[in-house]
């Protein structure tokens, strides 16, 4: 019996993954990204793409096509079609598309994680998600199940009804997060919540470091804010995030700094100085360190590549 219904389930998942394939083929005929239906963003590529430096913000990311890996601190994460991907707080990340060839190109899409849908949907189908104090990561990938994936696929097929979608859309939202609850990343979701736990502790924490990236790291004054030791704070921060305190700062500055150098034109010391750097030498030393070559050049090439 069980045999039986693992052959149903897996009959299920192949038969919804064409469908997403033709689905996102049929609305991105060419190689890019675009924005669709509520909070949902396609991806194609028909080539393994270089390392993209970015901050991912609480989603679900499902590939139809391909591979992806992503690196989160000095932890990698690898999914393809057979898996699903959740964020579930704003993280520094790198990733690059792993497995993609013209006749079969990578194939992606992204919804965006409403924490409150989350909350809505716990409260009305009484899920609990574990204890608040508990030190869940907060990016992972799971298998995912022919339920979820069927959802997904609905969702989808709204793109081409859209009187339809003003109604089923929120419906099927509501699922695809009923869907996650009950699976293996249902811990992970609770970083959205407004609770009192360790992990919300963090949460905020995360935000606070994105609103004041200028700012000083000051360990100590924010682990009294949250109400935590300063060991407590670093071991659940770490737990989480991939990455100490110091490091997730660093990121997020360098990386603020490289997209005021591309996007305003600011020359590398102002740039740097924006962020929070004093002295333009150790900005340098940073940046190359991150990105692999220093800003002035990265800079230049990622505009002679957008210039193609």
């Amino acid at each position: 019996m069980k045999q039986q219904a693992e052959k149903i389930d897996e009959l299920r998942l192949r038969i919804s993954r064409e469908e997403l394939v033709g689905r996102i083929m049929k609305i991105l005929p060419e190689d890019g990204v675009l924005d669709v239906l509520q909070d949902i963003t396609l991806a194609r590529s028909s080539k393994v793409t270089e390392r993209l430096h970015s901050v991912f913000t609480p989603c679900l990311c499902i590939i139809a096509q391909g591979s992806k890996q992503v690196l989160l601190g000095e932890e990698e994460f690898r999914y393809d079609s057979g898996h699903y991907l959740i964020s579930t707080l704003d993280l520094p990340i790198i990733s690059h598309v792993a497995e993609a060839s013209k006749e079969k190109p990578y194939l992606s899409c992204r919804f965006t994680l409403d924490a409150s849908i989350v909350a809505s949907v716990m409260m009305e189908s009484g899920i609990e998600t574990g204890k608040n104090g508990e030190s869940v990561k907060a990016m992972d990938v799971s298998s995912i199940e022919a339920d979820l994936l069927d959802a997904v696929v609905r969702m989808m097929r709204l793109y081409d009804s859209p009187e339809e979608g003003k109604i089923l859309a929120p419906l099927i939202q509501k699922e695809i997060v009923f869907r996650l609850l009950k699976g293996e990343q249902g811990k992970r979701l609770s970083h959205l919540l407004p609770s009192s736990g360790d992990t919300r502790r963090i949460s905020k924490a995360v935000q606070q470091l994105r609103a004041n990236i200028s700012e000083p790291l000051r360990i100590e004054n924010l682990a009294r804010e949250l109400g935590m030791s300063v060991s407590g704070f670093h071991h659940h921060f770490k737990s989480v995030t991939a990455m100490s305190p110091l490091q997730f700062q660093k990121q997020i500055r360098l990386q603020e700094a490289r997209r005021l150098m591309l996007g305003e034109d600011l020359d590398a010391a102002s740039a740097g100085f924006r962020v929070g750097y004093e002295d333009p030498s150790y900005f340098s030393r940073d940046y190359k360190k991150l990105f692999g070559a220093p800003p002035q050049r990265d800079i230049a090439k990622l505009r002679s590549n957008f210039a193609v």
